[in-house]
This record gives structure tokens, C-alpha cells and sequence, in this order.
């Protein structure tokens, strides 16, 4: 007990004789020798972790070590030759980054007057050259054994892609196959009339190409028999606003979007181009807004306001511009037709103001009823096509169109023919030659811009 009291008696005795002062600098100097330590260290983390460090992964304070005891640029060069691979990745990410581009060219060597495109199906490819039609939705080629086709077809024995399908698929009911029968299974068997001829096909899925783009499973119909001159020799793709058109069939890939820059028909080569996406697209071009038609969804449907011939403004009763969903009439743009007709009191009213402004005299060449001697070619005034939003004044080789001989020019319109029971006015094909026509189906609008393909 008294040992005891003696400690507690004497320890604070001890305190009191130590050199406070000396203590003092001891805690100083350790203090001092820390923070020196961690600002002369720039690899040292901040103690309150208050910071997240970022350095070099080659760097002087990275555990890792370079590969080689390269100097500091050949590292940078090293690492940057991982770039174009790291890009590829970063592509896949956002979406489509690089310019899709088809050759486009007029369709002289079949003899139509339509525009094809190179287009290869099946793995391995195939190539056909294809017509392009905005105004269908549903692709189709020619099939091994087909009757009354041209030597060209595709051999679907040969591609490892190939596949038949069935009735009982949703795409079987969007191109109107026939109903399947009482058991519920057998091919997709269809009828379809074009063009005022007509062809049979079993709905098929295989591999599509489109420049370097492919596209799986693509239903298109494999054609087995066709009656009359006009089926595309090597098939269709439609680029049409429907389930089985091109944009629909590629989903995301080109979010809606293509344009095309049509040759003149003079031209045998693929000089025109079909672009899909919008990367590539013209950034400056006048837009008009592109209209939907519930009963014909299929077509590209804009809104004329008016047609100008030289400076004159043609007069037009309104009705026979206007858009109606419910009787289907307005103005469409289309790829299939070759010429433009309008509803015959739109033709005639046009023709009617072009014949006064060249004084004639007139002849007839074909579907064409206002031809003149080409040497009064200098008087022919222009032709423009007002849309909401901008308008559209077509060069003389979109408006006029020379006899074989080439003594005679003639107006490149006509009314809709006398047997169809039309309301639609079409801006075609030949009017379109040497312009981009862009259509962005997400944003709904139409640009149109000069663009020489020849």
C-alpha cells in the first residue's frame, strides 16, 4: 500500500522536472519532417483521401511498367496506334458513323426506264442489280427455275443464309400471302401485280448487302413466275415507308434516313448514289415537310402549292393540290415513275402557259403532246414546282425531253392517263435527275438540293 502511494506521489513529480520546451521541439520537427516528406513525394495520396490521384498508366507514380524502356514518344506512339481499334469500339456505341453509299445507275442497259442499284443477297453474295422504287415496300428477285424470267436469278441452293418462311409469320400477313391452310403450315405463297404486269413468290429470308453494310434476315419475295414486260428483270428494293421496306427491315441501322442523287438517263454509268443513314447527308438543304397517308403509307407524300412556268404563276384551284388522307389525292415523289403527270387540269393549265410563252408550232411524240422544233429551245421557260418551304425550279433537262433524232424538244410532263381513275399528281424520276433527295422519315420532311451525279 505504501509502494503504491509513493508512485502516485511521485510520477507527477517526474513530469514537472521534464524540459517541456525540449518536448515541444521534438513534436515540431516531426511535424515538419512529414509534411516535407509528402510535398517532396509527388507520388504520396493525399492522407485525408480527400482526392482521387489520375496519373499516366506509365507514368513515374504507376505501378505498371511500360512494356519496353521506350523513350517517352515512342510510348505515346505505341499507345496511339491502339486508337483506330479503341474508334471501331467507340463506333459501335453511337450508332452508325461512316457513309453508307450505293452506286446508283439509269436502267438503259435492261431498257427501263428506272433506277437500279448493286445490291448482293446470300452468303456467299449475289449480285443483282436492282430497281429502286420509293413507292413499294417489299423486295423481290428472281429465283432459280423461275418461269418467264431473265437468265439472271438468284440460287438459293448456294446460300448458307437461305431460308424459307412460313405462312403462319407475321411477315406472311404484311405481304398479303395467302391464308395458310387447314393445318396451319406451308411456304408463304403471294401475288402481286406490278406495273401492269404481275409475278408469283414464295416470301424467303436471307443475307442483304448494301455496299458494306449487311443486313440478316431480310424477307424479300423469291419470284417463281411472272407475266408481261414490266417485273424488274433482277428483282426490286423497295424503299417504301412500309413493314417490309428497307428502313423498316434495317431497324436502327439507318435511323430512318436515306437520300439519292438520281444520273441522267444519257448516262450508262453507276455515277448516282443511294446513301443511307444520316451520316453524309447535305447539312444545308431546303427542306418541305413529307406527309403521311393512313390509307397509303407507303407513299412519300409533300404538299404543292403551285406550279410557276417561266415567271407566271399557273392558276390552279386549290382542290386539285390539295392533300387528302381520305380520298388518297395530293402529290407524291416517286423513283419508279419516268415522267411526271399531274390531274389533267393541272397538266393542261401547265401545258397551256408553256405553249403560249414558246409560241409553237406543236406536235405530238408518244405519251408527250407539246413538242416543238428544237432550235426554239432557247425560248422554253422554266418549270417550277412550289412546295411548302421551298421551291423547286428543274434545269431544262428536267423539264424537257429530245425526240431520237434530236430535232424535236418536248415538255417532259403529261396528264394521268385517261384509264386511271387518279387523284395523285407525281413528281417522277426524270424530274429528278441531278438533284439529292433526302427523305428523314423520323423528322418527317423532305430536302431536295443541286447535286450533279453524271
Amino acid at each position: 500500500m505504501h509502494s503504491n502511494n509513493t508512485l502516485e506521489t511521485s510520477f507527477p513529480s517526474l513530469l514537472s522536472t521534464m524540459d517541456v520546451k525540449f518536448i515541444t521541439t521534438l513534436i515540431l520537427f516531426y511535424l515538419i519532417y512529414l509534411t516535407t516528406t509528402i510535398a517532396l513525394d509527388p507520388c504520396a495520396s493525399q492522407t485525408d483521401d480527400s482526392d482521387l490521384n489520375m496519373i499516366p498508366i506509365y507514368g513515374k507514380c504507376s505501378p505498371f511498367s511500360p512494356p519496353n524502356k521506350d523513350s517517352w514518344v515512342d510510348t505515346l506512339i505505341n499507345m496511339a496506334s491502339k486508337d483506330p481499334a479503341r474508334l471501331k469500339y467507340l463506333s459501335t456505341l453511337v450508332g452508325q458513323k461512316t457513309v453508307t453509299s450505293a452506286p446508283i445507275a439509269s436502267g438503259q442497259a435492261f431498257n427501263i426506264g428506272n433506277y437500279i442499284v448493286r445490291v448482293k443477297i446470300g452468303t456467299p453474295g449475289q449480285l443483282l442489280f436492282m430497281v429502286l422504287d420509293t413507292s413499294t415496300d417489299e423486295a423481290f428477285a428472281p429465283c432459280l427455275g423461275c418461269q418467264g424470267c431473265a437468265a439472271t436469278t438468284f440460287l438459293p441452293n448456294v446460300s448458307s443464309s437461305y431460308g424459307p418462311l412460313d405462312c403462319s409469320v407475321p411477315q406472311c400477313g404484311q405481304v398479303h400471302g395467302l391464308p395458310c391452310l387447314a393445318q396451319g403450315i406451308g411456304p408463304c405463297s403471294f401475288n402481286k401485280s406490278y406495273a401492269g404486269s404481275s409475278y408469283s413468290a414464295i416470301l424467303v429470308q436471307d443475307s442483304l448487302r448494301l455496299a458494306t453494310d449487311v443486313i440478316p434476315n431480310y424477307s424479300f419475295g423469291c419470284v417463281n413466275a411472272i407475266s408481261g414486260g414490266s417485273v424488274p428483270a433482277q428483282g426490286l428494293l423497295g424503299l417504301g415507308r412500309g413493314p417490309l421496306s428497307l428502313l423498316s427491315q434495317s431497324g436502327t441501322l439507318y435511323s430512318g434516313v436515306f437520300s439519292y442523287c438520281l444520273p441522267s438517263f444519257k448516262s450508262y454509268y453507276f455515277s448516282g448514289s443511294l446513301k443511307l443513314g444520316p451520316v453524309g447527308q447535305p447539312k444545308n438543304i431546303r427542306t418541305t415537310p413529307l406527309l403521311r397517308n393512313p390509307h397509303r403509307p407507303s407513299l412519300y407524300y409533300v404538299n404543292l402549292t403551285g406550279i410557276s412556268v417561266g415567271h407566271i404563276l399557273v392558276p390552279i384551284p386549290s382542290e386539285y393540290l390539295a392533300f387528302d388522307s381520305t380520298t388518297g389525292s395530293g402529290t407524291v415523289i416517286d423513283s419508279g415513275t419516268v415522267i411526271t403527270r399531274f390531274v389533267e387540269p393541272i397538266y393542261n393549265a401547265v401545258r397551256d402557259e408553256f405553249r403560249k410563252q414558246v409560241s409553237g408550232p406543236f406536235s405530238s411524240l408518244g405519251a408527250f403532246d407539246t413538242c416543238f422544233v428544237k432550235s426554239y429551245e432557247t425560248l422554253a421557260p422554266p418549270v417550277t414546282l412550289h412546295l411548302e418551304g421551298l421551291n423547286l425550279t428543274l434545269p431544262l433537262e428536267n423539264s424537257l425531253i429530245h425526240s431520237s433524232s434530236g430535232s424535236l424538244a418536248c415538255l417532259a410532263m403529261a396528264a394521268a392517263p385517261n384509264n386511271v381513275n387518279s387523284v395523285l399528281n407525281v413528281i417522277a424520276n426524270l424530274q429528278q435527275q441531278n438533284l439529292r433527295i433526302l427523305f428523314d422519315t423520323i423528322n418527317n420532311k423532305v430536302g431536295i438540293a443541286r447535286e450533279l451525279c453524271n
